[in-house]
C-alpha cells in the first residue's frame, strides 16, 4: 500500500534541510540575543563604573575641601583669640603705666586725699578699659533676685524691703554680652517671721 500522507512533490531531504535551516536560524537568533545582552550588560557595567568613578572623585574633592575649611577655621579662630588678647593687653598697658606713675608720685606724698584720688582715677581707667572689651557690671542692689545673675549667700528677714529683693552686694558680678563671667554674691530679703 502506498502512503497517502506523503506528498509526492516533497522531497524528504528538502524537508530535513528546511528543518535544519529553521533550527539554525533559531539558534543563531538566540546567540545574537545572548551576545546583545552581554553587550548591553557590558555597557551598563561601564556606565556604572564611570558613575562610580565620578562620584568617588567628587567625594575625594569634597573631603579635601572640608579638611581645608576646617584648617582655615582653626587658623582664623586662633588669630581672633590672639588679636583679642593683644587688644586687651594694649588697653591694660596704659593702666599699668599709670600705676607705675602713681607709685612714683606717691613716694613723697603724705596726704591721704591725693592717694585716694590717684587710686580712684586708676580704678576708673581699669574699668573703662575692660568695658571697651565688653565687660558689664551686673546690677544687684534693689533688683529682684535672679539666679541667672545673682548667687544668694545670705537671706535676711525684713519688712523694709519686698521679699526676694537684693538688699546687699557682697561681691560684684560681671558679664560679657549675655554670658555671665561671675555672678554677683548677694544678700536677699526674705519675709520676716
Amino acid at each position: 500500500m502506498a502512503n497517502t500522507n506523503s506528498n509526492p512533490f516533497k522531497n524528504e531531504d528538502l524537508v530535513k534541510d528546511e528543518e535544519n535551516l529553521e533550527n539554525n536560524d533559531i539558534s543563531d537568533t538566540v546567540e545574537v540575543e545572548e551576545a546583545s545582552k552581554e553587550e548591553v550588560s557590558e555597557e551598563n557595567d561601564n556606565k556604572l563604573q564611570e558613575e562610580y568613578d565620578k562620584l568617588n572623585q567628587q567625594y575625594v574633592r569634597l573631603a579635601a575641601d572640608f579638611d581645608n575649611y576646617r584648617k582655615r577655621q582653626a587658623q582664623e579662630r586662633e588669630s581672633l583669640i590672639k588679636f583679642g588678647t593683644e587688644n586687651a593687653l594694649k588697653n591694660l598697658l596704659e593702666v599699668l603705666d599709670n600705676f607705675e606713675r602713681g607709685q612714683k608720685a606717691l613716694e613723697n606724698v603724705d596726704d591721704c586725699e591725693k592717694v585716694k584720688e590717684s587710686f580712684s582715677l586708676i580704678h576708673k581707667q581699669v574699668f573703662e578699659s575692660l568695658a571697651k572689651l565688653g565687660l558689664e557690671e551686673i546690677k544687684a542692689i534693689g533688683e529682684e533676685f535672679d539666679p541667672n545673675f545673682h548667687e544668694a549667700v545670705m537671706q535676711t528677714p525684713t519688712d523694709e524691703h519686698p521679699e526676694n529683693t537684693v538688699i546687699a552686694e557682697l561681691q560684684k558680678g560681671y558679664k560679657v554680652g549675655d554670658k555671665v563671667l561671675r555672678p554677683t554674691l548677694v544678700n536677699v530679703a526674705s519675709a520676716k517671721g
